[in-house]
C-alpha cells in the first residue's frame, strides 16, 4: 500500500459518518497490544482552545527534554499533521504500513470509522516511536470519543460552548457532561473558562470519580494583557516574564491550562524547568489560529467556526483596530452548512468594512447562496465569490496594501487557503 492509497482508503471511511462509542476502539487497541499503556498521556477536551492547549503542553514538554507525541484534529493541509513526534509529522511510509496493519487486525468483525482508524494509528505510532508522553486532543465530545481509551496523568476541559449539538446535546450542561466523560477516577482535571452551569456539571462528575479539580482563576491564573508579556500563578509554581508565540488574549487562558496540566502531572515524574517553560511557550506554533501568512495586505487565517470562537476573533480585531484605526478590514467568510451562520457573524459585523462570501471545496460547505440567505438582514451587499482563489484576489484588492484580510468560518477553508498560499495539494477532512 502506498501513502496516497492509504489516505484515499481512510477518507473513504468517512462516508459512514461519525459513530460515537468505545466498543470498536477498545477492541482495536486490545488487538494492537494496548499501545496507549506504553507511555504516559495527557488528555484535553473543550469546545474551543483544546488544540492550542495541546500544542502548548507538547511544546513545554519537548522543551523540557521529553520525547513527545501530539495527536490533534482536523488537519489543515496534510493528513500527517494529525500525528507528530517532537513536532515531526508521521512519515508517509508509516501511514501506509499502519493502515495495512490495522486493516488486517480489523478482520473479520471490526469496522472502525475514519477517526477510530487515525486514533489507533496515532497510539501505535507513539508506542513504536518510544515517546515519553503523548498529548491527545479529543476529537468530538469526550465520553464516547475514540481517544477516551487512555488513562492519563491529568486531563483538561478548556471551554464549553454550543457546537456539534446533533451529537452532544443542545445545552451547555449536556455538552459539559459529554466532555466530562474524559475524567477518570482519581485523575486530576484542569478546567478553563467555564460558565457556572458547565462548572457545576463537570464538578459533579469529578466528585463522583474522586478526581481533584483545578479551576482557572480559582486555583491558577495569568496576569497580563496579551500573550506577549504575562506571568503565571499556578498550583505550586510561579513564572514571570513569559511570552507565548500565539496571538490573541484567549491564549492566556490556554497557556494557563497547559501549565496547570503539567503541574497536575508532576506526581507522575513530569518535571519542567522555568527555562523550559519560557522556551516552550515562546516557540509554540499552532497553524490556522490567528495566523498571519502574508503582508501588504496582512492576511490573517483563523479557523473559528462557532459563535464563541467568533467572539474571540472579534476581540482580536477590535484591539487590532485600535492599533490601526484607518486600515480597511475585509472578511473572507466560508462555513459548513450545519454551523450557526448568524450567531457566528453577529460579533464581527461592526468590525469589518467588506465581506467576501466563499466556500471550501467540500460537500458539507454552505454554498455562497446559502450563506448569503442565512445572513440576510445582518449582511448587506456582500461580495460573492464561490472560488477561494477569486475571493482572495478580490479581498486583497479591497483591502489595499495597508489593510487586513481575515479568512475565517471554517478550519477547512483555512486549510484550503494555506494550501493555496503554499501552492501545494489539499487533502481536507471530508464529511
Amino acid at each position: 500500500m502506498t501513502y496516497s492509497s492509504a489516505v484515499a482508503y481512510l477518507f473513504r471511511l468517512q462516508k459512514h459518518g461519525i459513530k460515537l462509542g468505545l466498543a470498536t476502539m477498545t477492541a482495536l487497541t486490545v488487538r494492537l497490544g494496548m499501545p496507549q499503556t506504553k507511555y504516559r498521556t495527557l488528555h484535553i477536551a473543550g469546545t474551543n482552545g483544546k488544540g492550542s492547549t495541546a500544542a502548548m503542553a507538547a511544546a513545554l514538554l519537548q522543551a523540557a527534554g521529553y520525547r513527545v507525541g501530539l495527536y490533534t484534529s482536523p488537519h489543515l493541509v496534510e493528513f500527517r499533521e494529525r500525528i507528530r513526534v517532537n513536532g515531526e509529522m508521521i512519515p508517509e511510509s508509516r501511514v501506509a504500513q499502519l493502515t495495512e496493519q490495522l486493516q488486517a487486525l480489523c478482520q473479520p468483525d471490526l469496522s472502525p470509522t475514519f477517526f477510530e482508524y487515525t486514533t489507533a494509528m496515532a497510539l501505535q505510532h507513539f508506542a513504536d516511536s518510544g515517546v515519553d508522553v503523548a498529548v491527545l486532543e479529543v476529537g468530538l465530545g469526550g465520553r464516547f470519543d475514540a481517544t477516551n481509551v487512555v488513562t492519563p496523568m491529568a486531563c483538561a476541559v478548556t471551554t464549553i460552548a454550543l457546537d456539534h449539538q446533533e451529537y452532544l446535546g443542545t445545552t451547555c450542561p449536556s455538552i459539559a457532561f459529554e466532555k466530562a466523560g474524559i475524567i477518570k477516577p482519581g485523575v486530576p482535571v484542569v478546567l478553563g473558562r467555564l460558565d457556572d452551569e458547565a462548572w457545576r456539571t463537570i464538578e459533579q462528575v469529578a466528585r463522583e470519580r474522586k478526581a481533584p479539580v483545578f479551576r482557572l482563576n480559582k486555583n491558577f491564573h495569568t496576569e497580563g494583557e496579551t500573550p506577549r508579556q504575562f506571568s503565571y500563578h499556578g498550583l505550586a509554581m510561579h513564572y514571570d516574564g513569559l511570552t507565548c508565540g500565539l496571538e490573541g488574549r484567549h491564549q492566556l487562558d490556554n497557556a494557563a491550562c497547559a501549565l496547570a496540566l503539567l503541574e497536575a502531572a508532576a506526581p507522575h515524574g513530569i518535571a519542567v524547568t522555568a527555562e523550559a517553560v519560557s522556551a516552550g511557550l515562546r516557540g509554540v506554533n499552532w497553524a490556522g489560529r490567528l495566523e498571519v501568512v502574508d503582508r501588504h495586505p496582512t492576511i490573517l487565517l483563523d479557523g473559528a467556526h462557532n459563535p464563541a470562537a467568533a467572539a474571540v476573533l472579534a476581540d482580536f480585531l477590535a484591539r487590532s483596530d485600535r492599533s490601526h484605526p484607518s486600515r480597511p478590514v475585509v472578511l473572507v467568510l466560508g462555513m459548513m452548512r450545519d454551523k450557526d451562520h448568524r450567531g457566528f457573524f453577529e460579533p464581527l459585523r461592526g468590525l469589518v468594512d467588506e465581506v467576501v462570501l466563499t466556500q471550501a471545496d467540500l460537500p458539507r460547505s454552505a454554498t455562497v447562496q446559502e450563506l448569503r440567505a442565512s445572513l440576510e438582514g445582518l449582511l448587506f451587499h456582500p461580495h460573492v465569490m464561490p472560488l477561494l482563489s477569486d475571493a482572495m484576489a478580490l479581498a486583497k484588492q479591497l483591502a489595499t496594501p495597508d489593510g487586513l484580510v481575515c479568512v475565517t468560518g471554517s478550519l477547512m477553508l483555512v486549510g484550503e487557503c494555506q494550501a493555496w498560499f503554499h501552492g501545494c495539494g489539499f487533502s481536507p477532512l471530508r464529511g
